[in-house]
């Protein structure tokens, strides 16, 4: 049983704000911001690790080719942005390894 009231919605909201802004100040290293604002941008917070690591070890032109490519479909049709990019990802490095073969 609680014993205490429960909070607003917006004292709640204003401490995940400070939480992310905590976690932004720890950033050292460009790739790592990077990495944050294409979590931020897919809406996929969970894993903004994974996406640390790919700003850090993929190629940022396919990295941009693939963030632009979810930018310009309507929000309302992607329900699942961060699958979407993967996704592009995925087209865009096989497009890149048989230009490199041939």
């Amino acid at each position: 049983m609680r014993t205490d009231k429960p909070t607003t919605i917006a004292e709640t909201l204003s401490l995940f704000k400070e939480n992310i802004a905590k976690r932004k100040k720890y950033v050292k290293n460009e790739f790592q911001a990077y990495g944050l604002e294409l979590a931020t941008e897919l809406d996929d917070w969970k894993n903004k690790s994974l996406y640390i690591r790919l700003a850090k070890t993929q190629d940022r032109k396919l990295l941009e080719k693939a963030r632009y490519f979810v930018k310009d479909h309507s929000p309302g049709q992607v329900k699942t942005p961060y699958r979407l990019f993967m996704w592009k990802l995925k087209q865009l490095r096989m497009e890149k390894e048989i230009k490199q073969s041939s």
